[in-house]
């Protein structure tokens, strides 16, 4: 080999080991939930606890930050050491809250419980569910960036609007149990229809319209299965028509033959 493809090589080479770190974790820190919803009611309160361990497999000192968007919140942290025994407990009110960590604390297990109350929906959508940061951690070194470890996200809903999916839900289910050549076209264009007036914040309309998907999906169905129905009485009856032209046909013929057989006597 050349020294001019060796030093191709050895640039490639380079170039894979830098990609190969750039995307790499910047947080090692591993991560277990407890309590996050995945449907919330706008108005509830709600509470998860978030474990953090290996808190220092990447800086001996660093700060814990944490948001969400629940609202009235408080967050308590609670660290433990490898025994189990409790280090120390903060509490924080607000949306979002910085807390230190060091090696030397002995701590090696944080405990983050986040409690607040799930807010209110700006923008709806059907697919995918609305949804809101339930809570996000984060990992910063003094004077560094922040490096998110991770963000826990759940949907919410009002009353209204869980009616409105429900029924919309309903609807999908129909059409997507009709048999093969039902012609669901009329309920798929009204199902649009209300998943565009559930987008609105037009939950009553949403909920007529998606009935009436449902109902067209039925009656597609119920037409589908009458003239499958009619077709197979059709099949039926056109095997025993052709029977009996066979049966009277080998009548006539067997009739035919005697009668040939007794002139030749």
């Amino acid at each position: 080999m050349n020294s001019t493809r060796c030093s191709k090589l050895t640039a490639l080479l380079l170039v894979v080991t830098l990609a190969l770190s750039a995307v790499a974790p910047a947080a090692a820190i591993s991560t277990d939930a407890q309590g996050v919803p995945d449907d919330a009611k706008v108005g509830d309160e709600v509470s998860a606890e978030l474990t953090l361990t290996d808190l220092y497999s990447d800086y001996e000192e660093w700060t814990l930050n944490g948001e969400t968007e629940l609202t009235d919140v408080t967050w308590t942290v609670t660290t433990y050491d490898q025994a189990g025994n409790q280090k120390a407990k903060e509490s924080y009110d607000g949306q979002s809250f910085n807390h230190s960590l060091a090696l030397d604390s002995d701590a090696s297990e944080a405990v983050v419980k986040v409690s607040g109350t799930v807010p209110e929906i700006e923008n709806f959508t059907y697919d995918p569910q609305q949804e809101f940061a339930f809570a996000t951690l984060s990992q910063t070194r003094d004077g560094g960036n922040s490096d998110e470890i991770q963000t826990w996200s759940a949907n919410h809903h009002t009353e209204d609007s869980s009616k409105a999916r429900t029924a919309i839900a309903d609807a999908e289910d129909a059409i997507d149990s009709a048999p093969g050549g039902a012609d669901t076209s009329d309920a798929e264009n009204r199902v649009e229809n209300a998943i565009s007036a559930y987008e609105a914040g037009n939950f009553g309309n949403a909920v007529d319209i998606a009935g009436q998907a449902e109902e067209s999906a039925n009656s597609a169905s119920e037409d589908a299965n009458a003239s499958a129905q009619t077709n197979k009485l059709l099949l039926y009856g056109g095997i025993a028509v052709v029977g009996l032209v066979v049966i009277g046909g080998a009548g006539f013929w067997y009739r035919s033959q005697q009668t040939n057989t007794n002139r030749l006597r």
